[in-house]
């Protein structure tokens, strides 16, 4: 018999925990230090009062995770990270946290509830599509690794402690996903470094990176200056300034090829495929 509880009460070390158990067997590898786990909660603007836990003899079974904030104009919650313990799984609990998670966002007038799930694990996209979720965009995932990267820096590039947001969102090609919007950039400034080439005293392109992980949620070339190797020189910068040997780039939007290509072109591998999925609450 399961409980199913708001996680206002349960520990961030629990959380930690039990999202390791649950996705010790995930098609993707999880690399989650508890320093990284609190960062990712904290980027991706994670709120206890609307995530759930089914719980058995006050042991932490299964969870959702969400993040909470305003989505194209109307409050959102997000989906970062869904899991159960292997030995409770198939016994409906994700079904049932749904379910009740559900009725608590209604409660708090959350309008609509968006996730990314990989498109090779067909039982949970299957699931979300019973509850009513409904995919938006596909995206792909590339990694590199650091050793194999050939640096090329044709332009100076210079580090800022911030970026003007409102002149830069023009450069992208698509809305970033919600763990690599301004946003959640914003909710840990400090995990980054901002690289960007300057022409004529005017900002032609820019880069983030996480200094330790190597994740690089944005980088984008006005589009006057693309053909001129700056988005390389960006990459290059950035690659050398992460403790990481690993360089990831997640949830590129599979509309845009250009992305694609350019990632491949340096080396990146395909690493795998998403869904972004959305539910009208």
């Amino acid at each position: 018999m399961f409980i199913y509880k708001i996680l206002d009460k349960t520990s961030t070390e629990i959380l930690h925990k039990t999202f390791l158990d649950a996705f010790s067997d995930y098609q993707v590898k999880i690399d989650l230090p508890f320093w990284k786990f609190k960062q990712m909660l904290q980027r991706r603007g994670y709120v206890p009062e609307m995530s759930i836990g089914a719980f058995k003899n006050e042991m932490l079974a299964g969870f959702i995770l969400n993040g909470f904030r305003n989505w194209n104009g109307k409050p959102t919650v997000y989906d970062l990270g869904t899991g159960v313990v292997g030995e409770y799984r198939r016994q409906g609990i994700t079904s049932n946290m749904l379910l009740n998670i559900k009725e608590v966002l209604k409660e708090k007038q959350v309008e609509q509830y968006l996730l990314e799930v990989i498109k090779s694990n067909t039982s949970a996209v299957q699931l979300y599509k019973k509850q009513g979720f409904e995919i938006q965009r596909e995206f792909t995932c590339f990694q590199l690794d650091k050793n194999k990267y050939n640096p090329i820096a044709t332009y100076k590039v210079e580090h800022v402690d911030r970026i003007n947001w409102r002149q830069l969102t023009e450069f992208r090609d698509f809305k970033p996903s919600w763990q690599n919007s301004i946003d959640s950039i914003n909710a840990v400034p400090k995990a980054f470094l901002y690289s960007i080439v300057r022409f004529d005293n005017t900002i032609a392109g820019y880069g983030i990176i996480d200094k330790k992980t190597g994740d690089i949620p944005q980088i984008a070339v006005n589009k006057h200056y693309r053909g001129k190797g700056i988005a390389r020189s960006i990459m290059t910068d950035m690659i050398k300034n992460t403790e990481s040997h690993k360089i990831s780039v997640i949830n590129v939007d599979d509309q845009f090829k250009s992305t694609k290509d350019f990632l491949l072109e340096l080396g990146f591998e395909y690493s795998v495929g998403q869904y972004e999925m959305l539910l009208k609450i």
